[in-house]
């Protein structure tokens, strides 16, 4: 059985950003996630985290839509 919830530690390592990274989306509301127990360990659902990913490829391709070359010579 697939886990449901994961560690902060983990969305960051399937995002490859940093926990630091992780913890702002969370606390920003862009990734929905929940605080479980009494030390406030956040959790976010797997199937969150794949909606922000589409969310993420969405927003992506309405900009690159919308700025054709905007990125030509651009870093990552």
């Amino acid at each position: 059985m697939a886990q449901r919830f994961l560690q902060l530690a983990e969305v960051s390592e399937i995002l490859n950003i940093s926990s630091a990274q992780a913890y702002a989306l969370v606390r920003s509301g862009e990734l929905p996630a929940i605080k479980i127990g009494g030390r406030g360990q956040w959790r976010v659902e797997a199937t969150e985290l794949e909606g922000y990913i589409q969310r993420m490829y969405a927003e992506t391709r309405t900009f690159v839509k919308s700025h054709p070359f905007g990125g030509a010579g651009e870093e990552d």
